[in-house]
């Protein structure tokens, strides 16, 4: 199992300024986020600015929307706006109203957010997450900041791979005879289960210090180091100014 989405390509847009990839899309997200309700036109530029930037990196604009669906049922949260007073578009039961006001609201969060989080999967297609986090730290994000989402990101691989060892261990253990029923009662099935979270957190806390005493040894003091070096380029200046003024075109354009 991966959690890594970066997508090999050979163009432009891959060797980009990871920094001037990031400053872009978290500018982006904003002025998604800024959108206001009902503003149709800025929904949809934005909407196709995200799809010229993925077929731009020779990304599949359909594999964009495919991953940023992951966040649809976060947006559950926000169904009951659909219920706010305004005029009723639609008498449900138990008394619940749909009105033009809600419809609109919920409308607007919906595009907005769905905008925002393809804008994050451009980014995570055609940025390695190393060259990320150096950019977050180019940036002058806090190192400490930094090497938390560092770690988070390198252990996530490793507690997959300590899990899958646990059910390894406990598919060989769990040897039926011919014609038998396997997998045990709903209750040892439980009961396995709780083990194994026990197992996989005293694992994880043990690694965590083992890991913590090498990196002492190594001479760590609170900032990972790389010797990944970037320097801005003219095409990296071009595409950071025609990203910025997109954004601030966005602004315009919904509120005209």
């Amino acid at each position: 199992m991966t959690f890594d989405r970066y997508l090999e390509r050979a163009g432009a847009i891959h060797r980009l300024d990871p920094r001037v990839k990031v400053v872009v899309t978290l500018a982006f997200i904003f002025s998604a986020a800024l959108l206001p309700d009902g503003a149709w036109v800025a929904y949809g530029l934005g909407f196709a600015a995200v799809m010229a930037a993925a077929v731009a990196a020779r990304l599949s604009p359909w594999l964009i929307v495919r991953r940023s669906l992951v966040g649809l049922p976060f947006l559950l949260a926000a169904v009951t706006i659909l219920f706010i007073p305004g005029r009723v578009v639609w008498d449900g039961p138990w008394g619940l109203a749909v009105s033009d006001a809600g419809l609109l609201r919920f409308s607007g969060i919906l595009l907005r957010s769905m905008i925002s989080l393809q804008a994050a999967v451009w980014l995570t297609a055609t940025t390695r997450f190393p060259d990320i986090l150096h950019a977050l730290r180019h940036l002058r994000v806090p190192a400490v900041l930094v090497s938390i989402i560092a770690f988070m990101y390198r252990y996530l691989f490793v507690l997959v791979e300590e899990v899958e060892r646990l059910l390894r261990a406990r598919a060989a253990r769990s040897a039926r005879l011919p014609g038998a029923r396997g997998g045990g009662t709903v209750g040892w099935r439980a009961s396995t289960a709780g083990h194994m979270a026990g197992q996989l957190f005293v694992r994880s806390l043990d690694r965590s210090d083992r890991v913590y005493h090498a990196m002492l040894a190594r001479g760590y003091r609170g900032e990972l180091l790389t010797l990944a070096p970037h320097a801005m380029r003219p095409p990296d200046w071009a595409a950071l100014a025609l990203g910025l003024t997109l954004t601030v075109a966005l602004q315009f354009i919904a509120r005209i």
